[in-house]
């Protein structure tokens, strides 16, 4: 299980500490004249998070020299996690802007659980894991996002514990 959350959170992660200035869509709206994404999605940071990922993703490849216990093409399979992951949180947002809600507001399972419902969804191109495992996974994800947040409300590094 670790081997498939280190993808996903590494890119999720970094892509919120990382993120830049330039925002992914141009400041653009969608035809329904509300933002594309929010303003929190950077080019920067998904360029990032999707590096970390994959460097992520090639450290414990590398580590086990390129046999990964259970998942046989751990390499492109993590690859997959990790752009899935950046691209599932861009999804996310795109949701929230055509609901009206603003960014930092919090929507029950989307926030916490879009870049791993679409990391897990990518990656099942290559390997697909059990219903009990991706269960086991949302809720490891939705513990850690609760608990991670609040830290980095409380070390000052995000303005809401959510």
């Amino acid at each position: 299980m670790v081997l498939i959350l280190i993808p996903l959170y590494i890119a999720n992660s970094t892509a919120m500490f990382l993120g830049g200035k330039t925002r992914l869509d141009f400041s653009l709206n969608f035809p329904d004249n509300k933002p594309l994404l929010g303003e929190g999605k950077t080019i920067k940071g998904t360029f990032l998070g999707m590096l970390a990922g994959m460097l992520a993703v090639y450290l414990i490849n590398y580590y086990f020299q390129g046999k990964v216990p259970i998942i046989e093409n751990y390499f492109e399979y993590g690859i997959l996690l990790a752009v899935g992951a950046i691209l599932g949180d861009l999804i996310g947002s795109f949701i929230k802007r055509r609901m009206d809600i603003e960014r930092g507001k919090p929507v029950l399972l989307l926030d916490q659980l879009d870049f791993v419902i679409f990391g897990v969804f990518l990656g099942s191109l290559i390997y697909s894991i059990s219903a009990e495992l991706f269960i086991v996974i949302c809720v490891v994800t939705l513990i850690a996002h609760k608990l991670s947040n609040w830290i980095a409300f409380k070390i000052k590094l995000k303005k809401v514990p959510w």
